[in-house]
């Protein structure tokens, strides 16, 4: 069992930028895959990014070139660097961590607004 553990959402205006981090409880961090997910109001959970354990990262279309996912495996953590954010960007965000089994954040509130 992982246990995951974000932090660092709130609120900030559009053109802002905020970086979530997400703190993992596993000796062996560093072989999991990790990824951000988020779910706006209505709509269905998407991929926001995500970080082999090699460090190849992947990006959902929508934020491609505005957020940026990082890992730590010295501290079992990940990181979300948000850039450039609009309202669109508001949303629930979740922490993953994937092996052979998926775990999940129990998630962050991120709202931009004015």
């Amino acid at each position: 069992q992982v246990q995951l553990v974000e932090s660092g959402g709130g609120l900030v205006q559009p053109g802002g930028s905020l970086r979530l981090s997400c703190a993992a409880s596993t000796n062996i961090f560093s072989i999991y895959t990790m990824g951000w997910y988020r779910q706006a109001p209505g709509k269905q959970r998407e991929l926001v990014a995500s970080i082999g354990n090699s460090g190849s990262t992947n990006y959902g279309s929508s934020v491609k070139g505005r957020f940026t996912i990082s890992r730590d495996n010295a501290k079992n953590t990940v990181y979300l660097q948000m850039n450039s954010l609009t309202p669109e960007d508001t949303a629930v965000y979740y922490c993953s961590a994937w092996l052979v089994a998926s775990y999940w954040g129990q998630g962050i509130q991120v709202t931009v607004s004015s």
